[in-house]
């Protein structure tokens, strides 16, 4: 177990997480906000993706118990970081994405639960100095979310993800460990 925080379980992913991925990563109501429905994920796809040594702690989350989700973290590299306009001087930044996989968890405050306690997490316990994602721009919906859990926008990343066969804009979103 990662943490647990209420009702929200964050653990590490294991081999016999595959086919539940696999699930959620080929249902198009949940492909249209992450990979793409141009994207769908088999037990292969979701081996090459979510199964490798590179970094990122992935990770399923539940609730009460319930597989519901994914998420992943990892610290910024220092080519993400430049990317993105931060120096050294920015110190410990860490990225995280995440997407609530069964749709009946779905507009009931889960996400918000899970952004904000995965927020706390990379501040108190990896002593993270900041957290940054990168949604794209059209996706009000995770957008106000991340806001409300004290994300703010930084910056408009112009064609900056490929999704569903096109360059989309994303926006740099940041929480500071001052929060």
């Amino acid at each position: 177990m990662i943490y647990r925080e209420d009702y929200i379980t964050v653990r590490a992913i294991t081999e016999a997480d595959q086919q539940l991925l696999a699930d959620w990563l080929s249902n198009p109501e949940l492909l249209q906000y992450y990979e793409g429905r141009d994207r769908p994920h088999d037990l292969e796809r979701v081996r090459e993706h979510f199964y490798q040594e590179d970094g990122v702690t992935r990770c399923i989350v539940e609730c009460e118990g319930q597989a519901i989700g994914y998420i992943q973290f990892y610290p910024l590299d220092r080519d993400s970081s430049q990317e993105y306009g931060y120096t050294d001087a920015d110190g410990i930044i860490y990225g995280t994405d995440q997407f609530i996989g069964d749709p009946a968890y779905w507009n009931r405050g889960i996400g918000k639960k899970l952004v904000s306690s995965m927020r706390d997490y990379l501040i108190h316990q990896r002593k993270a100095d900041k957290v940054v994602m990168d949604p794209q721009a059209w996706n009000a919906r995770a957008l106000a979310c991340y806001e409300q859990c004290g994300f703010i926008k930084k910056r408009l990343l112009k064609e900056h993800e490929m999704h569903e066969g096109q360059f989309r804009d994303c926006w740099l979103i940041e929480c500071t460990a001052e929060l």
